[in-house]
């Protein structure tokens, strides 16, 4: 695996940091075992909770026999909805639980049984072993009814959502005339495209550890989540505690990729039973109920596109279904990049939901664009063939100059340059564009090449500073750190404003003591929580010169903070810089012990507002596949990224790298099958639920293609770790078809579709 790195110029004079390939400072402690997940903080004396989760898809509990569990010694009690406190969350009239928006659904809060593996009853118990035996044998009546779970069936059961959880909107307005224009151009393509619901299945499955401390209701909650706030306040309503009673640590977490975006229910659960028993409880989620807490939606997806003779677009129709739950209206933005992408003045898109009686689906990566975009790269594959033009010269012949959703430009754009990159670093050229045209002894092999685009944005956000007397920092903000590397990255931003050594700050997350940060989601937190850190920082060293400036015969007296540089641990003035003041005299000689500083950042709507704001890629793929046994090899990808500044090339690349992967597994393997005659997801594990390993995987380049950008927020980064997913899928299933002459439109491409 190999990078090309485009440099992007510094922030300002200063010790060199940002931009630099720079190792994770939290690496150390994730080997070593120093870091603790939320299931293995030690409180003492903890009690063990086990969730029993419901056979019955849709129906009523009747009759729960706990007096049997109840009566084995060392089981403390078996909640459920028979005993549940009353609860703010219990109320018919409230309608968010504060939990990203929406109805999220409410554990224990009525016999109605709303889809399998529902969360019926929590055992708590002395030791986990007898906790996990007796939800085992706890017995529960049931009242069955029919169900409907396949959403196929569905097809005529659509509705418009509407307006959605966390300022979902509807497609834009059609724009020109799609059915006419489809009809009168002379290329023309029209399919449907389909996939199952997929799962996240971080490695880290979710867990709570609430600590009671014995001083009323004061509870130290350490949850698996990608929001500590976010969960602090489901919690605080929920159950009607204080802030100060309800602090929620997440420090680190071993994935999220979206399904930490909510509070999951084992969070409910083990605060419930701490604070009816008053004592410490751990709950924690099998694999097997991972599959209990949301998905990415099963989709089905509509496109119709034309073009005319020399190849330009005249006409995109893209329409979608997806599964939402029974009791909530769940939200994607899926075909909206239809009207994006591509230059064309007639387009029709069209969003619509359908209930099942499955959970809600969740915020999966690159949620919505990841299923969208796979639809649309796909057919603009297939009509790129039909108007006999290559599929790269057909995406640059369609290239969207403004985005025509909004009628607005763009902050700034360079997938132009992402195409010729990566194009040049793959050798597209050599491509042979006849289907079935290249063979390396038994095995087809296929070039195939996808687009993405995902939205860029900034998010209100804090965060503290203080530098003591020795010259160390330590900056904080409750951001979370779901492995993207946000540890790094703000050490960066901090060690470079103030111009002193990495070694010499610090930077704490993952705690709702801490100034509040958004949910670490959206890509969105090296641009939230990065321009808090920096304006922060900034604050900080003017309060740090304006010291400097009473030390006796300052060579600072009388400068501005425009006129003065912080590098190698010294104020240093622009004009000369032998003329500077050691950082860490500066508190010594003021007499202070520590300096401290708490400031933010929001976004600058006023500058943002007249501007589209987006990052972008290619993706370039090259498959192998048997002909003989239908079996496909991704053996190189190149994946060309325009993301506005790249603070650190080695995290980025990683993530990257992490969404190739995951793109592979989504075009060859991830799919949840549903048996409906039970409504229940089958292969609820690691062994059965396919997702790559390192045999799966091969040379993946990645071209960090430079882009700066003054509108999006100070820092110019647009966030990376979700538009790296984009295209991939899309691009192995062209590449697919260039080898084998077979279009498979129904992900994943798998053997039995190619024999």
């Amino acid at each position: 695996m190999s990078q090309t790195i485009a440099r992007p110029p510094d922030i300002h004079l200063g010790t060199d940091y940002i931009g630099r390939p720079t190792s994770r400072v939290d690496g150390p402690a994730k080997v070593t075992g120093a870091a603790k997940y939320a299931a293995e903080f030690n409180v003492p004396g903890r009690y063990y909770g086990v969730v029993v989760s419901s056979p019955v898809t849709k129906g009523k509990i009747t009759k729960i026999h706990s007096a049997p569990v109840l009566a084995l010694p060392g089981v403390v009690q078996v909640f459920s909805h028979e005993n549940a406190p009353a609860l703010a969350s219990l109320d018919k009239s409230y309608k968010d639980d504060g939990a990203l928006g929406g109805s999220p659904f409410r554990p224990l809060h009525a016999p109605r049984i709303l889809f399998s593996q529902q969360p019926v009853a929590l055992v708590v118990a002395e030791t986990f072993e007898l906790a996990r035996y007796a939800a085992f044998i706890l017995k529960i009546d049931y009242e069955a009814e029919p169900h409907a779970t396949d959403l196929e069936t569905q097809r005529d059961a659509g509705f418009e959502p509407g307006k959605g959880k966390f300022g979902f909107q509807p497609p834009p307005a059609p724009r020109g005339n799609a059915k006419q224009a489809y009809e009168q151009a002379p290329h023309r393509h029209e399919a449907e495209y389909t996939h199952l619901a997929q799962h996240s299945n971080p490695m880290e499955t979710f867990a709570t550890t609430v600590e009671w401390l014995g001083d009323g209701n004061k509870l130290n909650i350490y949850d698996k989540t990608q929001g500590a706030h976010n969960v602090q306040r489901y919690i605080t309503k929920v159950f009607g505690l204080s802030k100060d009673e309800a602090r929620v640590v997440s420090k680190y977490t071993g994935g999220g990729f979206g399904g930490g975006l909510r509070p999951q229910y084992q969070v409910f659960m083990a605060v419930l039973a701490a604070l009816e028993l008053k004592h410490s409880v751990r709950v924690s989620l099998t694999r097997q109920q991972m599959f209990s807490l949301g998905h990415r939606p099963h989709t089905l997806q509509y496109l119709r596109l034309a073009a005319d003779d020399h190849g330009a677009l005249q006409s995109v129709r893209h329409a979608a279904l997806a599964e939402t739950s029974q009791f909530e209206n769940f939200t994607e933005d899926v075909v909206s990049w239809s009207g994006l992408l591509y230059q064309c003045e007639n387009v029709k898109l069209d969003y619509r939901l359908a209930r099942i009686d499955a959970n809600s689906p969740i915020d999966m990566r690159a949620p919505g664009a990841a299923t969208g975009s796979f639809a649309l790269e796909c057919a603009m594959d297939e009509l790129a063939y039909k108007a006999g033009v290559d599929p790269l010269a057909f995406r640059l012949l369609n290239y969207a100059e403004r985005d025509q959703n909004e009628n607005k430009p763009f902050s700034s754009k360079k997938l132009r340059e992402c195409y010729h990159q990566g194009a040049a670093k793959f050798g597209w050229e050599n491509r042979n564009p006849a289907p079935r045209s290249t063979r390396e002894g038994p095995l087809l092999v296929g070039y195939g090449m996808a687009t993405g685009c995902w939205h860029a944005s900034q998010q209100k956000a804090a965060a503290k500073a203080r530098l003591t007397a020795d010259g160390r920092l330590t900056v904080s903000s409750a951001s979370n750190d779901i492995g993207t590397g946000t540890y790094t990255i703000m050490t960066q931003i901090a060690a470079q404003t103030l111009g002193l050594p990495l070694e010499a700050v610090t930077f704490v997350l993952g705690d709702t003591s801490l100034p509040e940060a958004p949910l670490q989601g959206g890509s969105w937190t090296a641009a939230s929580v990065g321009t808090a850190v920096k304006n922060t920082c900034d604050e900080l060293a003017k309060k740090l010169l304006g010291l400097a400036q009473k030390m006796d015969d300052s060579p600072l007296a009388g400068v501005g903070f425009e006129d003065v540089q912080f590098v190698d641990g010294q104020i240093r003035r622009n004009d000369d810089i032998t003329q500077s003041v050691v950082i860490r005299d500066v508190l010594q000689a003021s007499g202070e012990e520590k300096l401290e500083v708490e400031s933010g950042a929001t976004p600058d709507t006023a500058k943002q507002l007249p501007y589209s704001m987006h990052s972008h890629n290619a993706v370039f793929v090259e498959v192998k596949v048997d002909e003989d046994l239908g079996t496909v090899h991704v053996t190189r990808v190149v994946n060309a990224v325009a993301a506005g500044r790249i603070l650190n090339p080695k995290t980025a690349r990683s993530q990257v790298l992490g969404s190739v992967v995951w793109g592979i597994g989504m075009a060859l393997m991830e799919e949840s099958v549903m048996d409906h005659r039970i409504g229940r997801y089958m292969n609820h594990n690691f062994a059965e639920y396919h997702i790559p390993v390192m045999a799966d995987i091969h040379d993946i380049d990645v071209v960090l293609v430079e882009e700066e950008d003054d509108i999006v927020n100070p820092l110019g980064v647009k966030g990376i770790g979700e538009v790296g997913l984009l295209g991939v899928a899309a691009a192995v299933a062209n590449a697919v078809y260039h080898a084998t002459g077979k279009r498979v439109r129904d992900l994943p491409v798998s053997i039995d579709k190619l024999l």
